[in-house]
């Protein structure tokens, strides 16, 4: 017996850059565009765990589909996928889209091995599977073919004439061109590896002729890779050709001094690359039509610079474009102007009300380590006498490491259908603890207080047993049915070990539940 759970896919990406939710309207019109689709002979191939292997290996280029059938985003996908694969279907040469249900018991084991932990995971798999990458482009029909075709094709394009130059290098977009005398020795396949590395994010190019490009020194000394883009000083060249040196400099000097948090699309391609950086995130919220905006703009952007290549990285959100932000931090609007640091994980640092002379003294004093961390809490709630105990932020630590009890805990999304599902028999098996004065059955909202470090929170419901002795163990699975009309399942599944099931009669349901969570404490 198992149950699905909801996975939590990039959330920061997904709330700061695109906060949208599907509406129930939404939702019911993918649901019959979807059905629509099945009756229609597909481009996309259905694969599974039978053929997958099999299928990747005969094919030197293949998309493939993680996907969900619940997954709200997985549907609105669909329709494009399938244009996509039609259109694809007629390239010379074919480029093959496929797709696989990860929801599927039998497809789970694909789903680790690859990584899947969100829906949909689009992965590309070059040469026979040999190599695999992320899928990094448009889910929108004409955007997936535009972007597959380029990806099926030679990872640098070859640039000969100022006609190819002012096709390829968009002014709009990140372009890295390598300048050789030939096309051969070390530098130049280093060069190619990088291309093929980084491909799925930034375009390449190369050319023997520097006066071909829009930008830089003509008459550069060579070999050099000069890399263009729509910010700050326009272009850069780089000189170190060692694979790894290359690949740092394209990844860092494709995020913006200071990354722009608004409503232009044309911005989100560099406010990805700023969240998947690995450094520390600065991020400055005011209102861009504020009469101060150039004061914080300045000063931010001043303070940037001073940072350079020192492991933080800086943002300026607007206000009207950052309500999803504000949902994920836990901030209020007459906290703005505010700047916010994030962490890698996850420990924040906040300051309200900042004005613009404050932010460079803000910032060295966390540097220096001198300042106390926020944390994301609701109030911590009065009375508290339901059966199943509300948690917050703010009390975590106090109920499950220092109350001296055996805790069960569930990390919930108020939007999460299987957490709803789970509400009533939770509340049941609360109900029969009600006297146990050892056991806490208690919830959280995980998406309106920050989780501490000690817990692995990746999807929707998660739940975790801490034992008096203060033993903390993970339950993949929980499930609590009833079978009839007085007898009952529990099954506890724990991390590292077999399942283990223990059945009971209303009468003596207590002792025996009791009985299953304390023998994995």
């Amino acid at each position: 017996m198992a149950t699905s759970r909801v996975w939590i896919s990039a959330a920061c990406l997904a709330l700061l850059v695109f906060p949208f939710l599907l509406s129930p309207a939404l939702a019911e019109e993918e649901d019959e565009a979807a059905a629509a689709a099945e009756a229609e002979p597909s481009f996309v191939l259905t694969l599974d765990h039978s053929n997958f292997s099999d299928t990747v290996a005969k094919h030197p280029f293949i998309v493939v589909e993680f996907y969900a059938p619940w997954c709200g985003h997985c549907k609105r996908l669909a329709p494009e996928y399938e244009k996509a694969a039609s259109v694809l279907s007629k390239n010379d040469p074919p480029v093959v889209l496929a797709k696989v249900d990860a929801n599927e018991d039998v497809n789970k084991e694909l789903a680790s091995k690859y990584e899947v932990k969100g829906f949909p995971t689009l992965k590309i798999f070059r040469n026979g599977g040999d190599i695999i990458q992320e899928y990094k482009g448009p889910r929108e029909a004409d955007g997936i073919v535009e972007f597959l075709k380029k990806q099926a094709g030679p990872a640098s394009a070859v640039i000969k004439s100022l006609e190819d130059s002012s096709n390829l290098i968009d002014d709009k977009k990140i372009f890295i061109v390598g300048i050789f005398q030939e096309f051969s020795g070390e530098e130049f396949e280093n060069y190619i590896k990088v291309a093929e590395k980084l491909r799925s994010e930034y375009d390449f190019g190369h050319t023997s002729e520097a006066k071909l490009l829009p930008r830089g020194d003509p008459t550069v000394k060579l070999p050099v890779v000069r890399l263009f883009k729509p910010f700050d000083e326009l272009f850069v060249d780089f000189k170190d050709f060692d694979v790894d040196a290359l690949e740092k400099f394209i990844e860092s000097a494709s995020i913006p001094v200071v990354a722009t948090f608004d409503k232009d699309p044309s911005n989100h391609p560099f406010l990805i690359k700023f969240f998947n950086s690995p450094n520390s995130k600065a991020m400055l919220f005011i209102n861009f039509s504020g009469e101060n905006f150039d004061a914080f703009k300045s000063k931010l952007y001043e303070v940037a610079e001073n940072y350079k290549g020192k492991n933080i990285n800086f943002l300026i959100g607007d206000l009207d474009a950052s309500q999803g932000a504000f949902q994920y931090f836990g901030l209020k609007e007459d906290q703005v102007p505010l700047i916010i640091i994030q962490e890698n994980d996850g420990k924040k640092y906040l300051q309200p009300n900042v004005s613009p002379d404050q932010i460079a003294t803000w910032v060295k004093d966390y540097i220096d380590g001198n300042l106390k961390p926020y944390r994301k809490s609701e109030p911590i709630p009065e009375g508290n006498n339901d059966p199943v105990k509300i948690v917050v932020a703010d009390t975590l630590q106090e109920v499950v490491f220092g109350s001296g009890k055996n805790v069960l805990l569930e990390f919930y999304a108020p939007w999460c259908g299987h957490c709803k599902k789970l509400a009533p028999i939770l509340d049941e098996v609360a109900i029969s603890f009600e006297n146990n004065a050892d056991v806490i059955i208690a919830k959280m909202d995980a998406t309106a207080n920050d989780v501490s470090n000690e817990f692995d929170v990746q999807g929707y419901p998660t739940l975790y047993f801490s034992s008096a002795s203060g033993k903390l163990s993970h339950l993949t699975h929980l499930i609590l049915q009833k079978m009839n009309f007085n007898h009952g399942v529990i099954m506890l599944a724990v991390e590292g070990e077999e399942d283990k099931t223990v059945s009971w009669s209303y009468k003596d349901k207590q002792e025996l539940c009791y009985y299953a969570l304390i023998q994995i404490a």
